[in-house]
């Protein structure tokens, strides 16, 4: 599999109160406030069927993350034993893909009102799911 490459584009940015890295709580549980998910007009269909009180998942691309890392102290606690990366949410990693379950506020045009949200202001979005455990008619 090594050399396999690939591309993801952006479908959209996170637009929040969170600027820097270290505003931002840890999990969107934690304290994460409101947020806006500005769509690029090229996938407008796909949010068709969306709608205010859904729940969904938002795959980011955690653009600040430092890509190199492959063991931390889980919630960044240097008394915690060290973990390698994939058993923990840090968001240094190789492939520092962030997910986050949000509720939609509300659904303006292009843009979706969600809460709560831990990303960062400018955080590109990769894709939008929704959150599946209830009948669907997806």
């Amino acid at each position: 599999m090594a050399g396999n490459k690939f591309t993801i584009e952006p479908i959209g940015v996170v637009r929040s109160e969170l600027v820097s890295r270290e505003m931002a709580p840890l999990q969107g549980d934690e304290g994460a406030p409101e947020a806006l998910l500005e769509l690029n007009a090229a996938v407008a269909q796909g949010l068709s069927g969306i709608a205010t009180g859904d729940e969904l998942i938002v795959l980011t691309w955690l653009h600040l993350a430092q890509r190199d890392v492959l063991q931390v102290h889980p919630r960044g606690r240097p008394e915690a034993m060290l973990k390698g990366v994939f058993a923990t949410r840090s968001p240094d990693r190789p492939n520092p893909i962030g997910l986050h379950r949000v509720e939609v506020l509300e659904v303006q045009g292009l843009r979706l009102r969600v809460a709560p949200m831990e990303a960062i202001d400018g955080t590109p979005i990769v894709d939008v799911k929704p959150v599946l455990g209830k009948p669907y008619e997806r």
